[in-house]
């Protein structure tokens, strides 16, 4: 090599120049020489410190781009314009690994868990077919030298080794894979456990977060199909880094062994250069993701929606506008699927330009450094032994160059991983936040939204006690507007409510607040436990399970029979229903059927009331719960509720109901309401007098028009 230079320094220069040049360069080269094997360990020392520090840089989320801000503030996009962005952007950022490390928390609790265990068992055979990839390199470069020298007996013996490491290779790929699978089985898990603890809590969060807060709309797509793909993404991820990355090193210490560390640090320089040219013109992939993941489960809804309410939608010849709502829902989205793949090609094309031809082309000249140059220390060989240099070289190069290419690509799949992250992430805190209380709700008012979001703010006091009271509470819908401005009344243990008034007043919102499911926004309510309560809704809930588990839930069998409660008394609570031959009929306690479908309205009431026998609550709130059954039932049901000692919470507008209940709350459905004692006999009295007048008062038209048909006809006479 000084010899070239020196031949070319020759042309250009004076002789004393020339020879003072020449001098330099000898002795430059031969104190180099002396030193080469110092300079080639400190140059890989420094390489291996570079690639580990610029891995961690960039993965660490210091080197990513920030606007995650911006992207909340509706900012502008990479070509100026004014996005249409609704929320924050999804970027590998300092957030994105915060919000990672929270749920590594979940998914990984311990360094002796079973997931741990995983992941140490699957290091271990991504670092033993990076073992076997080096020897496979090592040994194609000596069957490529068998063949040049023309060697049989050596060429079918490597073969042989060949066909023998295929063995450990096949096994360990397939373990790495089923290992990757159930670690992602293992996340879901753990994450599942996590959600349901807290979505299924005994707070209510799942109302709450459907009912009371605005930012999750489709819980259940979230919960199933978002989970299972950032477990999925986050079982990948970890192969797809760390097995590179381990690649890089091992592989260019070899090549660095065989070419010299000079070729891999100005190889590296390449790599470098044109690896922050892509990381630069990589798009947002972890926003795509989220917003495809939105947008799906949007369209989910839609359908969901249609199944719920697919009566009255047919009722209504409403095919078009509902084939309509769905068909907007589908064409957004693969609006939004057909631009991200369009994104996608470009930068696969400009990804694999670099990757597989630049990157490539490099590659080889620096195989082509031990053919073409004479390295200190390295003794010349034959055509054979070259030839095996260079298949060695390059199989090491290319393994080098692909590993790194997952390492780049890997970026693509942390921003996809980092989408899924925000969406998991989000659900963990919307629970946590309807926990604690804080909801997030979007107030839509004729009278302004200012007002009522300072309602939503505060909040009264809750005390535990033996009988309801509720003292100067407010009465709110979610959206804040304010249907009583504060509500006092008492019920007490035996003495029952009746609780009247016209649709919107406030009766479902005082129940909701004396069940716990909303808040109470200010004064003072004095209640039970929960424990204390059982709700009838007109429409009751019916599980999925057996008959028996109709009448008993939520409690189990098991929880049954420790309150030495048998089927023979479930037969009886049935039987003060009418319901007794229920059991006969469908075939037994132990049946399980779709009740939703199998029982009529009527009959789904009567099982809630036997559900009520069942659990002889302390308080129990009716809400229209008789009014699909006879009123020799309703008569049954209310005289066994009062005798088992039950106090009765009614909401109803059946004059056949008043006789039972000692007091009465009236709303008058404009921010007013009066409670009383309840006199049955005067108020039915009452009642018959006021239908009588209104019947009378029915008939006054025709008497006029009558009168002055008579007028006409006497004045005529």
């Amino acid at each position: 090599m000084s010899a070239t230079i020196q031949s070319a320094l020759s042309s250009r220069l004076s002789p004393q120049t020339r020879e003072r040049a020449t001098q330099l360069i000898s002795r430059f080269s031969s104190s180099y020489s002396a030193n080469r094997p110092t300079i080639q360990k400190g140059l890989f020392t420094l390489w291996v410190l570079y690639a580990l520090g610029s891995s961690w840089y960039g993965l660490s989320g210091k080197g990513a781009k920030k606007g995650g801000d911006e992207g909340a503030r509706g900012g502008k996009d990479r070509k100026g314009r004014k996005g249409r962005r609704t929320g924050p952007r999804v970027e590998v950022d300092a957030v994105f690994f915060q919000r990672l490390k929270r749920i590594l928390r979940i998914v990984v609790p311990g360094i002796r868990s079973k997931e741990a265990g995983l992941i140490f068992m699957h290091s271990g055979f991504l670092l033993f077919r990076t073992i076997l990839s080096l020897y496979v390199a090592s040994l194609d470069g000596r069957i490529v030298s068998a063949l040049v020298r023309a060697k049989p007996r050596q060429f079918l013996i490597r073969i042989c080794w060949w066909m023998l490491v295929a063995i450990p290779a096949t096994y360990c790929n397939a373990m790495i894979s089923f290992i990757q699978s159930k670690l992602s089985i293992a996340y879901r898990t753990r994450l599942n456990d996590k959600i349901s603890k807290d979505y299924l809590s005994d707070d209510a969060v799942f109302y709450k977060i459907g009912n009371l807060d605005d930012r999750i709309k489709n819980a259940d797509q979230l919960i199933t199909v978002d989970v299972n793909r950032f477990s999925n993404s986050l079982a990948e991820i970890y192969s797809n880094l760390a097995k590179p990355v381990l690649d890089v090193i091992i592989y260019n210490a070899q090549l660095a062994a065989n070419v010299g560390a000079e070729g891999l640090v100005g190889l590296t320089i390449v790599v470098q250069t044109s690896a922050a040219i892509l990381r630069a013109l990589t798009p947002s992939f972890g926003r795509y993701a989220a917003e495809e993941a939105k947008l799906e489960g949007e369209l989910r809804f839609t359908h969901s929606r249609l199944i719920e309410n697919a009566e009255e939608v047919a009722f209504f010849r409403g095919e078009d506008p509902e084939k309509n709502t769905v068909e907007r829902s589908y064409f957004t989205l693969i609006k939004h699927v057909n631009r991200v793949l369009k994104i996608r090609a470009v930068h696969s094309v400009v990804e694999q330009g670099i990757i597989q031809w630049l990157w490539g082309a490099t590659g080889l000249c620096v195989c082509a450094i031990p053919v073409f140059f004479r390295l200190p220390g390295v003794a010349p060989g034959d055509m054979g032994s070259r030839t095996e240099g260079f298949v060695t070289n390059r199989r090491l190069l290319l393994s080098a160059s692909d590993a790194f290419g997952r390492i780049l690509q890997s970026y693509k799949d942390l921003s996809e991983l980092a989408g899924h992250t925000a969406r998991v992430s989000e659900l963990l805190d919307v629970c946590e936040d309807v926990k604690d209380g804080k909801y997030v709700k979007n107030l839509v008012s004729s009278r302004g939204t200012e007002e009522n979001a300072r309602m939503l703010q505060k909040r009264g006091k809750v005390v535990e006690s033996d009988e309801i009271r509720f003292v100067d509470v407010p009465i709110c819908s979610p959206n804040g507007d304010v249907l009583v401005q504060a509500l006092t009344f008492n019920v007490k243990s035996g003495s029952h409510l009746l609780v009247v008034g016209p649709n919107g007043c406030g009766k479902s919102s005082l129940f909701r607040i004396l069940g716990g499911l909303w808040p109470c926004y200010g004064g003072t309510v004095y209640k039970p436990p929960p424990a204390a309560f059982t709700y009838i809704p007109q429409r009751p809930y019916l599980c999925l399970g057996m008959l028996r588990d109709q009448v008993i839930y939520p409690d189990t069998r098991e929880r049954m029979l420790e309150r030495d409660i048998t089927d023979d008394d479930l037969l009886e609570y049935l039987s003060i229903v009418g319901m007794e031959d229920i059991v006969e009929r469908e075939g037994g306690w132990d049946v399980t059927r779709e009740w939703r479908d199998a029982l009529s309205g009527g009959d789904k009431q009567r099982i809630a009331m036997a559900r009520l026998f069942y659990h002889r609550p302390k308080y129990a709130i009716l809400d229209e719960s008789t009014s699909a059954v006879t009123f020799d039932i309703e008569r049954e049901f209310y005289t066994r509720a009062t005798e088992m000692g039950i106090t009765l919470l009614t909401v109803s507008h059946r004059p056949s109901l008043w006789k039972y209940h000692q007091m009465i709350l009236q709303f008058s459905g404009q921010g007013d309401y009066v409670f009383t004692e309840l006199d049955a006999e005067k108020r039915l009295a009452l009642q018959e007098e006021k239908q009588a007048l209104e019947h009378q008062l029915l008939e006054v038209p025709r008497l006029e028009a009558r009168l002055k048909d008579l007028k006409a006809v006497a004045g005529q006479a």
